[in-house]
């Protein structure tokens, strides 16, 4: 970790301070209710070339805008009916929004990777929207991680990952959703998830009265975060479904456990949910993977989910972490 690096918790002076930095150019990690975001001016290209740099992130994969309502982000997307009513139902909140970026807009193309659409998104963390409040323009943040690596959801997670290359840590305390907001595209006719996350597609689909179809990974012109095929990866590989422990053939690991699932011949267990709560799971997700990733275990099993409510983003996460590393560097 850097001297340099500062960590405050909650109050009115750190708060000020970390929107002077944000406002100056520099680079501010800050708490969301979803994971911990590493934010810059979204109007600043150099600042958001800093996110690139630090991340190591490849820069064709755009970024989500952040803002303290939805009235700042009507000033940089073209909202249409279906996404009031998304807006309505769920903002404050784990959700983002791919619409069309206005032609007015100050955002600098480097936050929307060149294209035509723009990710917005309102936090409902109070100190992530104090922050943004304060800072007055939007405001890009990614995961506060290096590329294609395990989300934060301490501040302790971004000093681990990030502590040579930030300034200033805002820490807020564990994150509570535990899972990177849904994406929905409104660019089109059809209701595309390009990521599922904290909101279920069958949220969205309620409130919108029609279907969500879900969208492939795209490893080449992603239109939001979380769409590469390798992604949210710990250092050690990834089992997923793991019913049964198998050492001749996995060697030594540590079980990723939930429900009612088989523990026995593991070399380690650490509970998503014992009671098998998506949400619970939710929460815990990224902060257990970072426990598991220990050199002294040969890789990490994931005992099965069911795939519906958060259980899908959970299982989106999780394939993206087992999948062959990309030659791309991901978010």
């Amino acid at each position: 970790m850097s001297p340099a690096l500062t960590i405050r918790p909650y109050s009115e002076g750190a708060l000020s301070q970390a929107a002077g930095k944000l406002r100056a150019g520099e680079l501010v990690a800050f708490p969301t209710e979803t994971v911990y975001g590493l934010g810059a001016d979204a109007t600043n290209a150099d600042a958001v070339a800093g996110i690139y740099a630090a991340k190591k992130r490849p820069s064709f994969n755009p970024l989500i805008s952040h803002f303290p309502d939805r009235d700042s982000a009507a000033q940089h997307a073209v909202f249409d009916a279906r996404a009031d009513k998304l807006a309505d139902a769920f903002w404050p909140g784990a959700l983002t929004l791919v619409l069309p970026r206005r032609e007015d807009s100050t955002v600098c193309e480097l936050v929307t990777a060149g294209l035509p659409s723009i990710a917005v998104r309102v936090p409902a963390h109070p100190m992530a929207r104090e922050l943004l409040r304060s800072v007055g323009r939007p405001v890009a943040a990614p995961s506060a991680n290096r590329s294609g690596r395990i989300s934060p959801t301490t501040a302790g997670h971004v000093a681990h990952s990030l502590g040579d290359d930030i300034g200033m840590i805002l820490d807020g305390g564990p994150c509570g959703v535990g899972l990177e907001s849904t994406v929905i595209d409104l660019t089109t006719e059809r209701v595309v998830m390009l990521r599922p996350g904290g909101i279920t597609a069958e949220q969205v689909a309620e409130v919108l009265d029609c279907e969500v179809v879900m969208a492939e990974s795209d490893d080449t012109a992603p239109k939001s975060p979380g769409m590469l095929t390798s992604h949210y990866a710990p250092g050690l590989p990834v089992r997923l479904d793991a019913k049964t422990a198998d050492h001749a053939t996995f060697g030594h690991e540590i079980l990723l456990a939930f429900g009612d699932c088989n523990t026995k011949g593991f070399d380690a267990v650490l509970w998503l949910s014992k009671s098998g709560d998506d949400i619970e799971a939710a929460a815990n997700l990224f902060a257990k993977l970072h426990e598991a990733d220990q050199k002294h275990f040969d890789g990490i099993a994931i005992a099965p989910i069911p795939d519906h409510g958060l259980g899908m983003a959970i299982n989106d996460r999780m394939k993206r972490a087992a999948a062959p590393r990309s030659p791309h560097p991901s978010p």
